[in-house]
């Protein structure tokens, strides 16, 4: 790790640039880097992530591409914990983007209402169906330039459905993933459109959807918003902002999540294991928890 903390010190950046250049206060240092070097760095980063997490996966249930959609737009400032716990009621009950766009507003706002924001969801739910059976004979499309114009869809959204739905790379830029492209020095930009542009131009475009996953993974599980477990980190040799959370190794295990976390041993050992099972262990996991 002394490589990367010397760079934090170096006092080598380019003219007219300062090292703490776009950081927010309190924010550690980002040291400036050539393009080649940025991009050297980011990629050990995406590889020791998925060393690290060789089951990374999209972590809201679905079965085709309705279902990805309407899930990824009721995620909105909300877990997909929850998310996946309604859309098990909602798609029973509602199937397709036919019946949905023929719900009663006040019952789907009722099984909707765990979400958070219901009533607004409710309603951009029922649009996105209607234009979807409207417009596109009630399927998904499967072009960007089609998805962004549907009722609760953005980028980040239409990039979710296209990388795993239909196998086209995207970078979703959620906040997990905002939070730690900054953290990594990949952007300096708090526009998810921006973040999306600079991020992508480090890897292959093949990369785009894992590399998602995985920064998403690691961003619930160890770079935490508020306590990163710094001591914990698979990828701190490579990470400006190392320090920033708890460097302590048995301090900052205590503070991992999910499979990572204490006591998950046998979840985690289940996850390696049967890497092509990852969302159906995801799956039972969550319907265990209390």
């Amino acid at each position: 790790m002394a490589g990367i903390r010397a760079a934090r010190t170096s006092g080598n950046e380019p003219a007219g640039q300062t090292a703490n250049n776009g950081q927010a206060p309190g924010m550690p240092v980002v040291p400036a880097e050539s393009v080649l070097a940025l991009k050297r760095r980011a990629r050990r980063i995406n590889k020791a992530l998925a060393e690290k997490y060789p089951y990374a996966h999209a972590e809201l249930d679905f079965r085709n591409p309705f279902e990805l959609l309407v899930a990824t737009v009721l995620s909105a400032q909300t877990t997909d914990v929850t998310v996946n716990q309604v859309t098990k009621v909602l798609f029973a009950r509602w199937p397709d983007a036919r019946s949905l766009a023929e719900a009663d507003p006040v019952e789907l706002e009722a099984i909707l209402k765990p979400t958070g924001f219901f009533r607004a969801k409710a309603k951009n739910v029922l649009a996105l169906c209607t234009r979807l059976v409207d417009d596109f004979d009630g399927e998904v499309p499967s072009r960007m330039k089609d998805l962004v114009t549907l009722p609760g869809v953005g980028r980040k959204t239409a990039n979710v459905v296209l990388g795993n739905a239909f196998g086209v790379p995207g970078i979703s830029v959620d906040t997990h993933f905002a939070r730690l492209a900054k953290r990594f020095g990949w952007t300096q930009s708090e526009d998810p459109v921006q973040i999306e542009q600079d991020v992508g131009g480090l890897f292959e475009r093949k990369e785009w959807t894992m590399l998602s996953h995985r920064v998403i993974f690691h961003g619930r599980r160890v770079c935490h918003a508020r306590k990163p477990a710094c001591g914990a980190c698979p990828v701190a040799n490579w990470c400006p902002t190392y320090g920033m959370g708890e460097t302590d190794p048995d301090k900052a295990a205590k503070l991992l999540k999910y499979e990572l976390a204490p006591g998950n041993e046998a979840l985690l050992e289940q996850y390696l294991s049967e890497q092509h099972r990852a969302a159906e262990i995801r799956m039972a996991s969550q319907a265990r928890t209390p």
